[in-house]
């Protein structure tokens, strides 16, 4: 199935598309309007949360960002990526899975 869920930040809008079976990421997709340095932290993010199960997502975003101290992202936080993520859930629920 298919998630996708979108939060406009303070300077940007954050979308994430993610295709899971059974709970499980299979891949995801971080994009939007938003500036972070540097650049390809947002392909590692995406990395680090393919396989891992839908409940454990916000913490795993957490962890992540909490061990890299050379990211940038002007306006944005962590919170903005696990809102987005947190939307993307919530369509999960609606739909009965």
């Amino acid at each position: 199935m298919k998630l996708v869920g979108e939060h406009k930040a303070k300077k940007g809008l954050i979308r994430m598309e993610i295709e899971e079976e059974h709970g499980i990421v299979k891949n995801i997709v971080i994009s939007g309007d938003f500036f972070i340095y540097p650049e390809d932290i947002i392909e590692e993010l995406e990395k680090h949360l393919v396989g891992k199960r839908l409940e454990s997502l916000e913490a795993t975003i957490e962890d992540f960002f909490s061990v890299r101290h050379d990211v940038e992202m002007p306006y944005l936080n962590v919170e903005d990526f696990k809102i987005a993520l947190r939307k993307a859930l919530e369509e999960c629920k609606w739909e009965g899975n």
